[in-house]
């Protein structure tokens, strides 16, 4: 199979067999590997990527970077794939192909702390290429690429087109802040103006706060879920 080309600025890093990138990753990053560095694993069933990033401001303002990546990462698909296909997003990472979901987006960081610099961050992303459960129909909201008629998309194109898109975006949002990128990600995203649970609150979902933060409200008043409430543990 051929490897991923990446741009300059980045580095990709192969895993093989079940070996999650989203883990390795992180071990990578906290021995102090480069910014830039992506993991990545191509399997017959699905696509597994992960990029590090070692951010020079607080984690309330460095988890812009998962949905930028997921922007990043709907751009490429949307590129690659036939016009008729439908790319959305949910705030807490799930991806959706023509309404199903077909993968999932997180993030891990040195730190949970809103106001400490992270020594890194990672953003993963993981998308189903093709089911090896249930025949198509008997899980309606779950998906795969190729069930979605997606078949010609490349996994190796796929990793490549998001590395571009992603920087991007993040070129842009160094230049310009975090505005053009919540712009584009509010109009991908599902659920707003709907009931939502987030965060121990529940409540109808108004969309998001300029840090890309969940706002909830209830009866009584707003909630502010911070996107750094979705940072998994360390590996």
């Amino acid at each position: 199979m051929n490897q991923p080309v990446f741009p300059p600025l980045l580095q990709g890093r192969p895993v093989q067999g079940g070996e999650d990138p989203f883990g390795r990753a992180q071990a990578m990053a906290a021995l102090g590997c480069d910014a830039g560095t992506v993991v990545y694993n191509i399997q017959a069933d699905r696509l597994r990527a992960a990029i590090v990033f070692a951010p020079e401001m607080a984690l309330q303002d460095a988890m812009a970077m998962l949905p930028l990546c997921a922007v990043g990462f709907q751009n490429a698909l949307g590129a690659l794939a036939p016009p008729e296909v439908a790319v959305h997003l949910d705030w807490d990472g799930p991806i959706y192909v023509n309404g199903a979901k077909c993968g999932q987006l997180r993030a891990a960081a040195s730190t949970s702390e809103p106001e400490a610099i992270p020594d890194w961050l990672v953003v993963g992303w993981e998308l189903a290429l093709m089911q090896t459960g249930d025949a198509p129909g008997i899980t309606p909201d779950v998906t795969s690429l190729y069930d979605e008629g997606c078949a010609e998309v490349s996994p190796v194109q796929l990793v490549e087109s998001w590395s571009r898109h992603m920087l991007t975006w993040l070129h842009r949002w160094e230049q310009e802040g975090n505005a053009p990128l919540h712009g584009e990600w509010m109009g991908l995203l599902r659920g707003v103006g709907e009931p939502a649970e987030q965060g121990g609150h529940k409540g109808v979902f108004l969309g998001t706060d300029e840090r890309f933060g969940m706002l909830i409200r209830d009866d009584d008043k707003t909630h502010l879920v911070p996107m750094s409430a979705l940072l998994e543990g360390q590996a």
